[in-house]
């Protein structure tokens, strides 16, 4: 039987937390610091990478790739190219000419930490980073494989994806967007990249079509559920809880400002429910932790 919407397995906090240590192990060696004159620029990545997060779209790495019996050290150096691109986006979205936010997971952004500049190329250097480490062949060997997850990456964070997500977040500020619009930015900004996160695992697998199209429909579920949550949160959480600037949403266009925190929350359970049962067609318990993550998504605090 599945948890409940407000459930988790206990298994789910032992492995998001085994997941976070090696991801960020990995994320560290991929990422030494440097005694050169540029050090500002590596302590800034270091900084923006290793200063906290659940790291769950590393955690979508890892289970999908399981799933399909995929080496853990391959996998691991693809949720750390995640990471780094998620990390990216965030450094960015802090900025004084986005949201202008002061703090990000409980610490100063890394534009208060250092400068807007050394933010700016921080941001830069970890997008051409992820890059990088899925093109080399440590992480596969089949040159086909690792050119896929290139072209899909760069798919998901591109003006069809993260970007154009991000400038659409910008002009729902000036004027409305209809709920249809609203699912739209956000499958962009949030949603593809949580697809390629669950699709990458497939790709180091060679999985049959059925299965990887049966993750891209959990991500695509999972990711609206994502961010409607994450527009509650933003409407009722404090920034204590959050690690970062509360009600910072109150002039966008959300889920929340459209449909009002009732219908909001019950379409995130509606999206949750849809997303695990996109999972039926894995043998039974292949997927338990997709499963509970998904529920897991309803209940986050953080």
């Amino acid at each position: 039987m599945a948890p409940s919407p407000r459930e988790a397995s206990p298994k789910l906090q032992q492995a998001m937390e085994a997941c976070r240590e090696t991801v960020n192990k990995t994320m560290s060696s991929l990422l030494p610091g440097t005694e050169l004159a540029e050090a500002p620029l590596f302590d800034g990545m270091r900084y923006a990478v290793l200063s906290g997060g659940k790291r769950l779209r590393p955690f979508m790495v890892m289970e999908g790739a399981r799933i399909f019996g995929v080496d853990a050290a391959r996998a691991r150096r693809v949720a750390a190219a995640v990471e780094f691109i998620h990390s990216y986006s965030l450094v960015h979205d802090d900025l004084p000419a986005m949201d202008n936010a002061d703090t990000r997971r409980g610490k100063p952004s890394l534009h208060k930490a250092y400068d807007e500049a050394t933010a700016i190329l921080a941001g830069d250097g970890l997008q051409a980073l992820a890059f990088d480490v899925l093109a080399n062949p440590e992480t596969h060997e089949d040159p086909r494989v690792r050119i896929e997850l290139v072209g899909l990456l760069a798919s998901a964070i591109g003006p069809h994806g993260m970007v154009g997500g991000q400038m659409l977040d910008m002009i729902g500020e000036k004027q409305e967007f209809d709920v249809g619009t609203i699912s739209r930015l956000q499958r962009l900004k949030t949603g593809k990249l949580i697809a390629f996160c669950c699709e990458a695992g497939a790709i180091l697998g060679k999985a049959n079509p059925a299965h990887r199209q049966a993750l891209r429909n959990y991500a695509h579920d999972l990711g609206l559920a994502f961010q409607v949550t994450d527009d509650l949160l933003d409407a009722e959480g404090n920034a204590e809880e959050m690690g970062k600037p509360a009600n910072q949403d109150g002039k966008k266009a959300t889920f929340v400002t459209a449909m009002g925190r009732e219908q909001a929350r019950a379409r995130a359970e509606m999206l949750v429910e849809q997303a695990v049962g996109h999972l039926r067609v894995f043998d039974a318990g292949r997927t338990d932790l997709l499963k509970d993550l998904a529920y897991y998504v309803l209940k986050r605090r953080l």
